[in-house]
């Protein structure tokens, strides 16, 4: 599965349970390769500066939060992601759950799959070989940063 098949799956899903129902339309060989797509889309978001971005839309981003936003904003759609990526700050632009609400829901989306199918929670590539750098790329921020980094985030959420 490459980059643009990956996106066609996730481009104007309306909720997980809308992602689960199409990926469940997946063969198994096919549910793997868009696993692995969605790691790494997770790994290439895993950045400070999305991160910053995270903590003023929410008010806050733990680490674990910070786990679930990746697979949220990647759900926001391909334009929005590869956006958000080149500059945080254009997150703004986006209509958002701020509350955090529904972040969590977004992650693992193939295990629910499997889940479907199994009765079990794992993934679907039997040997998972992604793995998420241990800090954050980018450049790290202190709190009292972010307004400045994030100006239109700040002003919107702020």
């Amino acid at each position: 599965m490459d980059l643009d098949q990956f996106w066609g799956i996730v481009e104007g899903v309306e909720s997980p349970a809308d992602l689960h129902s199409r990926l469940d339309a997946l063969g198994q060989k096919d549910l793997i390769a868009f696993e692995q797509q969605h790691k790494a889309r997770e790994n290439e978001a895993y950045d400070w500066g999305i991160w910053g971005a995270a903590y003023v839309i929410h008010g806050g981003c733990s680490d674990d939060a910070f786990d679930y936003f990746p697979a949220y904003l990647i759900s926001r759609g391909r334009a929005a992601f590869e956006a958000a990526l080149a500059d945080a700050d254009s997150l703004a632009d986006c209509d958002l759950d701020e509350e955090g609400e529904e972040w969590e829901d977004w992650m693992s989306p193939t295990m629910m799959v499997i889940h479907a199918r199994t009765g079990e929670y794992r993934y679907a590539d039997p040997n998972p070989a992604w793995a998420r750098a241990a800090e954050p790329a980018g450049e790290d921020w202190r709190e009292d940063d972010l307004p400045a980094r994030f100006p239109r985030l700040t002003a919107r959420y702020g």
